[in-house]
Order: structure tokens, then C-alpha cells, then sequence
């Protein structure tokens, strides 16, 4: 019997499963010891390449070439770097090389060409850039890459008869798309929407995605070239193959150009031909025109959907914006027969879940129009004893609240608030119902609590609500660090409850007593751009236009002056009918307030108001 120090210092032989694991190991540490490298010295490569070192680049690139001649975007690298340092010679005898191995890609005889180019050697070019072409009659697969090659140099011309082939040779490849953009790139805008239209009325598109790319090259003025130019495509292809198709996409063109009496025309004849007769569709349009102020075209809409929808809920929705539209130019003498209608309304369709948004119209309406709030809130308060889901619930809590404001129960409509800010806090409707609490103390006069709620939403995922607070916010701490005992801010905060009681005259009136008797202080150009807002709501848009001018003359560098040129630029394009003026305020926004909440409309309405069809 061995020992224990025998049986420990013995050594037993190696085993050969044992050497072939250590070999195996050793085989692996050195892959990817030499993967790393390469990775690191492709890295290299393309950041000198990146920073234009093209001398530190080049080699980077002949190394990882030699290492990875089938590299294709190794290979590529290393003739751009060639070319960047005008070494022709050598990427021409690169090239020439590459093109001559077996299995070469196709792409290579386009680069070869370019390299001729670059140059001035256009037959050379051309004989390359041909047989780059001819390479598609032996595989119709290489249409892809060697048409996007061509694009990527701006060869739309050969690139449109690499993918034109290819699909000739295999007509199941599509690339309608590319064909379609680079018609575009050359400015060749009806073969362009002949295209994008192929791909929609074949569904080798989403409508979507299609109309995403066709929306860039139409504006809103009906007489603009490429609009004209896609409506008598849409024509065409209408009396051609009489399918709903054409009239859905006529009545997409309308709506751009807003045109809602012709839409409404493509919709009618849409819901015609459909067999659900859903009214879903005429709902949208008349949405936006309702939006866009057009309500002559609104209300017809909305009558028809009356007439001719099989859904109560799409009845009711257009009862109510037919009163919202009679509302809209109504006098306090008619509002009689406006409450009559909701009461109908009421008796009809009754106090259930399904009829909440009436409640809430004929609520606001007795509150905001009839100074009424009393018989709102018990309206209110009795549908909040029916069983609900959360949202709906919250939208009532809400729409409660506003009332209670409106009333000046301000711990009442408080208590409404946060509930709904508690149960849906990381919905945007807890975001909205944080910034009431904000909003109503600061009605309330409790600043601090107003500007503590204020900070949270500054960070809302709603642009609008985070724009909303930041101004807040600042309105109170600015006047609160110039006047201790923030009597300028207690004023505003009762004009903007006024404002918000729809009392415009009273408010305009609080508002003339800050300008007149806190001239020079923080609140003067919040004063001015509230006032000027309930001008506008009176139809007085010259005195509205005086005070927004105030603030870009002698506010412009405080924060509303974004606020007041593109109030401006809306009332001289909407109201004041003066495009250039609307264009000079447009691109002050532009040029000077980037950052600004009202930049990506400022550009747009822009470049429609010069004309400029936006690739």
C-alpha cells in the first residue's frame, strides 16, 4: 500500500483527449486573439478614414485587404482612400485586377468606372459602367446592388436601366421604390408618382409609407406644379380602372390642399361603393376641416354622417359638432335653442358610459357659455356614481374639475385633480391633470406648490405640456424674484382665471390695469401676449398684431419672443392675409429660435408659403 506523499507525488501520463482539448484551446485563444486584431484594425481604418487621414487610412486597408482579399468593404475602402489621395494608378490597377478574378463582384466594374471619372476619361467610364449592366443578363439578382452603386454616384440614368433590366429578367423582383426615388432625384416628378402609384395599387407598399414620400413633393396650393401633375395621374387612372383606390387618393390630394368640399365629394362616392358603409373615414375629414375653420364644409359632412350612419356613437359624435360649429359664431340669443338641442340630445341617448362626451359638451356649454356651473357640476358629479373604466373616469374627473375651477372651488377641483394624477401618473393624461394642479394653484395664488408641480412637468413626454409648464414655470419665478410681494403676479394670475372663464372683456381690462401701472417689469410682455390672445378670440387682430409686435420689438430676446412671431406669422397668413409679412416671421423662428416649440411648423408653413415643393 503506497504512501499518501506516493500517492500525491505520482504523476500520471497525459491523456490524448487531454493534449487535443489544450491544442483546441490554443486554436480558439489564437482566433480570437487574431479577430479582435482585425476587428481593432478595421476600426482604425475607417476613423482616419472618417477624420481624413487618408495616409494613416491607406494603411490600415492594404493590410486588411492582403489578410481578407474577399472583403468586398475592404476592398472598397482601400480605393476610396486611393482616390481620395488622387493615386489613381494605383486603384485602376487594383481594380483591374479585382474585375479579373473569378468570381468578382459586379460592383467592382462600376468602381473601376468611377475611377476612369474622377479622371475624365468618360469612354473608358462608360465601357465599365456597360459591362457593370451586361453583368445583370447573367443573374437578374445583381440588380440591386449594381443599380444602388450607380445611385450612390449619382448615375441615375444607368441606375434606372440596371433595375429597370433586372425586373425585366425576373419579373418577380420589384424595385418600383428605388425607380421611384431616383425619378425624383432627377426631378422627373410624373414618372416618379407613376411609380410610387404602381406600388400602391399592386400592395407591394404600405399606402403609408407610399404616401409619406409623396407628401414631400405636394404643398398646399392646388395650382403648384407637381400637384397638378398627380391629380391628373389620379384621373387618368381613374377613368382607366374605376377602383375606390384612385378616389381614396384624390380625396388624400384634397385634403393636403385643403380642399374639404372635394374630399367630401371622393368620400360620398367611397362610401357609396363600400359594402360596411362605414362613415369612419367622412369622420376624419370633417375633423379636419372643423380644425382648419372650414365649418361650411365641416357641417356638411357632419350632416350626411347624421343621415346616412348605422353607429349611434358616430350619430351622437355628429350632433355634437354640429352644435360645436353652430356654438362657434353663435350670439347669447341663440344659445336658447343650443341648450334645447343638448337637452333632446339627452332625453334621447340618456345618462349612460356611452354618452359621456355629451354630458361633458352640454356641461361645458352651461359652465362656459352660460355662466351656469351649478347644474354642470351635478351633471357631472351623479355620472361619476356610475360604474366606469379608469380612463373614462379620469376624463370625467377632469372635465369635472375645470368646472370647480371655473367656479373658484379650487380645493374641490384640487381633489379631482390629483386623483387622476395618482391612478394614470405615467399616462399623458396624469401629466395633464399635474399641470391643472398646477394651473389652479396658481389661480389659487399658492405659487410655491404651482412652480414645484411646474418642475416635474418640464419633463413631460407631451411637447405641449412641457412647453405649457416651462412658460409657467418661469412666469412665476421671474416675478417672484423682482417683487416679494408678487403683487404683479397676483393680478395676472386673476386676469388669466378671467381669461379662462371665458370673460374676455374683464380680462382684456385686468390686463390694460398690469400694462399701465407695472410698466417696465417682468410681467409687462406676458401681459401683452395674453391680451393680444383675447383680441384675437374677438376678432380684433389689429390691436392683437400691436402687441405681439411690442414683444418682438422690445422683448426679442426674452422667452416669448418665439411666441410672438409665430402668432404673428399665423395672424398675417390666416387672418391679416399678408404672406410675405407671415414669411418674415416664419424665418425669424427659423434662423433665431431652433430650439423652439414652434420650429418645425414655422419651417414648413415656410416653404409652403414660398412655394417650394420639399424633397
Amino acid at each position: 500500500m503506497r504512501s499518501f506523499s506516493e500517492s500525491v507525488n505520482t504523476k500520471q501520463p497525459h491523456s490524448p483527449l487531454s493534449l487535443n482539448m489544450r491544442f483546441f484551446i490554443l486554436l480558439i485563444s489564437c482566433f480570437v486573439f487574431q479577430s479582435s486584431l482585425m476587428a481593432q484594425e478595421d476600426f482604425l481604418a475607417k476613423q482616419y478614414f472618417n477624420d481624413g487621414d487618408y495616409d494613416k487610412a491607406v494603411a490600415f486597408y492594404e493590410k486588411l485587404v492582403k489578410q481578407n482579399p474577399r472583403r468586398t468593404d475592404y476592398s472598397e475602402g482601400l480605393v476610396a482612400c486611393y482616390q481620395q489621395l488622387e493615386r489613381f494608378a494605383e486603384a485602376e490597377q487594383f481594380l483591374l485586377e479585382k474585375v479579373q478574378e473569378p468570381y468578382a463582384f459586379p460592383t467592382f466594374l462600376i468602381e473601376l468606372g468611377y475611377n476612369y471619372t474622377l479622371q475624365d476619361q468618360p469612354e473608358k467610364a462608360q465601357e465599365y459602367y456597360q459591362k457593370a449592366i451586361e453583368k445583370i443578363e447573367e443573374n437578374p439578382n445583381f440588380g440591386y446592388s449594381i443599380g444602388s452603386r450607380f445611385q450612390k454616384y449619382a448615375l441615375l440614368d444607368e441606375a434606372i436601366q440596371a433595375f429597370s433590366r433586372a425586373m425585366e429578367l425576373k419579373p418577380d423582383l420589384n424595385y418600383d421604390f428605388q425607380l421611384a426615388r431616383i425619378y425624383g432625384e432627377k426631378g422627373e416628378i410624373g414618372k416618379m408618382f407613376e411609380y410610387y402609384l404602381k406600388l400602391i395599387s399592386e400592395g407591394k407598399s404600405s399606402r403609408a409609407n407610399v404616401l409619406r414620400y409623396i407628401d414631400n413633393f405636394v404643398s398646399e396650393n392646388p395650382q403648384d406644379g407637381n400637384n397638378l401633375i398627380l391629380r391628373k395621374l389620379l384621373l387618368k387612372n381613374a377613368q382607366k380602372n374605376p377602383d375606390v383606390l384612385w378616389n381614396e387618393l384624390l380625396s388624400w390630394l384634397f385634403i393636403q390642399q385643403r380642399q374639404f368640399k372635394n374630399a367630401f365629394a371622393q368620400e360620398r362616392a367611397i362610401f357609396k361603393r363600400s359594402e360596411a358603409q362605414s362613415v369612419e373615414r367622412l369622420q376624419y375629414v370633417a375633423s379636419m376641416a372643423f380644425k382648419e375653420e372650414d365649418f361650411e364644409s365641416a357641417k356638411e359632412m357632419y350632416g350626411f354622417i347624421l343621415k346616412n350612419a348605422n353607429d349611434p356613437a358616430a350619430k351622437l359624435n355628429a350632433e355634437l359638432n354640429l352644435i360645436k360649429i353652430d356654438l362657434a359664431s353663435a350670439t347669447e340669443k341663440e344659445y336658447d335653442a343650443i341648450e334645447k338641442r343638448y337637452q333632446e340630445l339627452l332625453d334621447f341617448y340618456g345618462y349612460r358610459n356611452e354618452t359621456l362626451e355629451l354630458q361633458i359638451a352640454y356641461a361645458n356649454f352651461l359652465t362656459f357659455n352660460r355662466e351656469n356651473p351649478k347644474p354642470a357640476i351635478d351633471i357631472l358629479k351623479k355620472s361619476l356614481k356610475t360604474p366606469m373604466g379608469r380612463f373614462q373616469e379620469a376624463y370625467l374627473k377632469l372635465a369635472l374639475g375645470d368646472i370647480l375651477v371655473f367656479d373658484q372651488r379650487f380645493n374641490e377641483a384640487l381633489i379631482y385633480f390629483t386623483q387622476v394624477q395618482k391612478s394614470l401618473k405615467n399616462d399623458v393624461l396624469g401629466q395633464e391633470a399635474r399641470f391643472k394642479v398646477a394651473q389652479t394653484s396658481f389661480y389659487k395664488g399658492d405659487f410655491d406648490w404651482a412652480h414645484t408641480q411646474l418642475k416635474v412637468l418640464r419633463g413631460s413626454t407631451s411637447q405641449l405640456i412641457a412647453n405649457d409648464a416651462m412658460q409657467l414655470s418661469l412666469l412665476i419665478s421671474d416675478n417672484s424674484l423682482e417683487d416679494s410681494t408678487q403683487t404683479a403676479l397676483k393680478k395676472y394670475a386673476h386676469a388669466d382665471l378671467l381669461a379662462y372663464q371665458n370673460k374676455t372683456t374683464k380680462a382684456i381690462e385686468a390686463l390694460e390695469d398690469i400694462l399701465q401701472n407695472h410698466k417696465g417689469e417682468k410681467i409687462e410682455d406676458e401681459a401683452l401676449m395674453k391680451q393680444a390672445e383675447l383680441y384675437e378670440k374677438r376678432g380684433q387682430f389689429d390691436k392683437a398684431r400691436f402687441n405681439y409686435q411690442k414683444i418682438v420689438e422690445f422683448y426679442g430676446q426674452d422667452i416669448l419672443a418665439d411666441d410672438a412671431h409665430f402668432a404673428l406669422a399665423e395672424l398675417y397668413r390666416k387672418k391679416l392675409d399678408d404672406p410675405e409679412k407671415a414669411k418674415f416671421h416664419y424665418e425669424k423662428i427659423i434662423y433665431g429660435y431652433q430650439d423652439s416649440y414652434y420650429f418645425p411648423r414655422a419651417r414648413k408653413n415656410f416653404r409652403i408659403l414660398r412655394g417650394d415643393s420639399i424633397n
